[in-house]
């Protein structure tokens, strides 16, 4: 007597195939983020050295992060450095790029050419060969400020700031921010992208609905276009996250690179850990909030 053959759904199939496909990267992941990270976490605590043939592993608990946090003063200040070059520059970053995917959404003539272009940077960073077509002596072409006579031609923050009254720590904060303007804009490629993907996701159904109750362009921005990025606004915040702490130019990054070239491994994982752990507690904090107070009160 014959068995019934059992038919599958198409779902089934689907999940079947997909996880086929799926099954070479998740391995990827496995062997070349999640063994390294482990080892990485190991290194913090022990004292490694290659051997013949070998690494050998000798822990030591945690001596490598007391040298770093009280006998490095190099560290500190590179720390403080990162985390307040990190802090002037994610929101300006977040809410620039906003700005500029707001203006791109927009229908006007020529509007895929001023995408290709604010997208150009992104492709321009990646290409090895324009790497080091900009190297300098000193660093590459993202690590260059505007210069400082272009800069106060064009404004000067102190100047407006004192004749405004506010706190001189506004003003320095200005001032930073005018003085990287270039740096900040060639890193909102990606995160532009993402805004102007979120939102032509938007019915526009909400905005004829809108116009039709007599609400202004400001009123549509804060009651439908923000609300409806919510999500989009924790995944730009995340790669700006990612993106600002990985980059060439980050000081610790640098120093530990510099470490790990003096085959100080556990000493350089020590350092990163530390700065990560730093920067991903004040991302969480901000996501956080913005997930409590905004996201939940939208939903």
């Amino acid at each position: 007597m014959k068995k019934a053959v059992k038919h599958r759904g198409i779902e089934t199939l689907k999940a079947k195939y997909g996880f086929r496909f799926a099954l070479p990267w998740c391995i990827g992941v496995v062997i070349f983020f999640f063994v390294p990270l482990i080892q990485s976490v190991i290194y913090v605590f022990s004292d490694v050295s290659l051997a013949a043939g070998s690494i050998e592993i000798n822990f030591e608990g945690l001596t490598n992060i007391k040298e770093v946090l009280f006998t490095d003063a190099n560290y500190t200040n590179n720390l403080g450095g990162a985390i307040g070059k990190f802090a002037y520059s994610f929101p300006v970053i977040m809410i620039l790029s906003l700005i500029l995917g707001i203006l791109l959404n927009q229908k006007f003539h020529g509007r895929i050419f001023y995408r290709a272009l604010y997208f150009l940077p992104v492709i321009v960073a990646s290409g090895v060969v324009m790497e080091l077509i900009f190297m300098t002596r000193s660093s590459d072409i993202a690590s260059i400020g505007t210069d400082a006579s272009v800069r106060d031609n064009m404004i000067s923050a102190a100047t407006v700031i004192d004749w405004l009254g506010l706190p001189v720590t506004v003003s320095s904060y200005l001032d930073n921010v005018i003085s990287q303007i270039m740096n900040l804009v060639w890193s909102c490629g990606v995160q532009i992208i993402l805004w102007i993907a979120g939102m032509q996701a938007i019915p526009d159904l909400l905005y004829e609905v809108a116009k039709v109750e007599g609400a202004t362009k400001w009123e549509e921005f804060w009651f439908i276009t923000f609300p409806m990025l919510s999500r989009v606004t924790v995944l730009v915040a995340v790669y700006t996250m990612v993106d600002l702490v990985t980059a060439k130019t980050d000081l610790v990054m640098e120093q530990a690179y510099q470490y790990t070239q003096q085959q100080s491994y556990g000493t350089a994982s020590a350092m990163l850990w530390i700065y990560f752990i730093i920067i991903g507690l004040l991302t969480g904090a901000l996501l956080l909030c913005f997930t409590r107070f905004c996201a939940k009160r939208w939903e």
